[in-house]
């Protein structure tokens, strides 16, 4: 227990630490994106956070299996090193760019790695590798607004540690509260307006971590009453991947090209602030997260998981119904119409990642 809360501690001043030295270092490498601050400004965000909670992760839980103080356990070790490649494949789309199916692709043989298929069984270990590479992704895509992926973060790793210590799975439940440190160290910098962001590496790396703990932790139940239990965990997640999905496959527009139209962007236009929405997606997000733990540990029977699916449901339903304006880079890049200084006259701005603009009159 001890060494539990001096592993937290320790993995939250480092995360800080670290996030905001790399601020600094993905400002002046260009590794940014701009995100809208009031009616017309944009600020730059450095995306290299997510390398902070990746590094402070690896380095204390890493730490305590060295010192044998803390050992992960059998196949955990092996689950922070294929996070580990996850979140570095993720680091090198943040600077360079990778195709979406590129991240699939090593997302689903990290998950192939880490499965314990003698518990699972092969048919029920290959749903849970596509289960795995869901969640995974869906935490990319919750990484839309500031705070929402972490907060979110934090408080899924917190219930699928306790259904870990639950199951007496004692390296598992302190690498994940380690994890929830390191995630409320980077939070620090990317409350609202954010100073970091997550990006893919952190958002990727977060994804996998938790998707294949909450697999380790329920691998040995039921099937039906298994994926009840993870979904209740990450139901956030899931209902804004759903929400995205539904939306654009309604509106003819390309699944893999981003947008203004996730959970956090149809709050906003209800009226709600980026606090407030990042504190309705936590309040959200805790009570998926507690039905889900209360059914794993036997409190709360299936009708409870219904009741969470339910929920979602009706969530992705009303949003829905709120209009959005999607945004659709070509190549890596967005385009922001300027008006300029002439009447008629408009010039229009091409935005690469790395934030530099080229101008083109029209």
């Amino acid at each position: 227990m001890l060494y539990g809360i001096l592993a937290a501690v320790t993995s939250l001043l480092i995360a800080a630490l670290l996030a905001a030295l790399f601020r600094g270092l993905g400002l002046r490498a260009g590794v940014f994106e701009r995100r809208p601050q009031g009616s017309a400004r944009r600020r730059p965000v450095p995306l290299l956070g997510g390398a902070a909670v990746l590094a402070a992760t690896c380095l204390v839980a890493g730490a305590g299996e060295w010192t044998g103080v803390a050992p992960l356990g059998d196949g955990v070790g092996g689950l922070l090193v294929a996070g580990a490649a996850v979140g570095a494949l993720g680091l090198v789309a943040d600077v360079w760019r990778l195709r979406a199916r590129v991240l699939v692709a090593g997302t689903a043989v990290a998950a192939t790695c880490v499965v314990p298929y003698d518990r699972t069984g092969v048919p029920a270990g290959i749903l849970a590798v596509g289960w795995i590479v869901f969640v995974t992704l869906a935490f990319r895509a919750l990484d839309h607004a500031d705070g929402v992926a972490g907060t979110v973060g934090v408080i899924t790793a917190f219930g699928i540690g306790a259904c870990a210590a639950g199951e007496v799975m004692d390296g598992l439940a302190v690498l994940l509260s380690v994890l929830a440190a390191a995630l409320t160290g980077f939070l620090m910098h990317n409350w609202y307006p954010a100073r970091v962001g997550l990006g893919a590496c952190g958002s990727l790396f977060t994804g996998f971590l938790l998707a294949a703990s909450g697999v380790f932790t329920r691998a040995g139940y039921g099937l039906g009453e298994g994926a009840g239990v993870l979904f209740s965990l990450t139901a956030l997640a899931t209902a804004d991947l759903v929400l995205v999905a539904v939306s654009r496959r309604a509106g003819g527009r390309s699944l893999l090209r981003s947008g203004a139209d996730h959970l956090g962007h149809r709050l906003r236009r209800l009226g709600l602030t980026p606090q407030g929405t990042v504190v309705l997606a936590g309040l959200g997000a805790f009570g998926a997260v507690l039905v889900g733990v209360l059914a794993h540990t036997g409190w709360a029977g299936d009708g409870a998981v219904l009741w969470v699916v339910g929920g979602a449901l009706v969530v992705v339903l009303l949003l829905l119904r709120v209009p959005v304006h999607p945004v659709h880079p070509v190549h890596g890049h967005r385009r922001v119409p300027v008006h300029g200084p002439r009447r008629g006259a408009s010039t229009q701005v091409t935005e690469h990642a790395t934030g530099r603009l080229r101008v083109r009159s029209g």
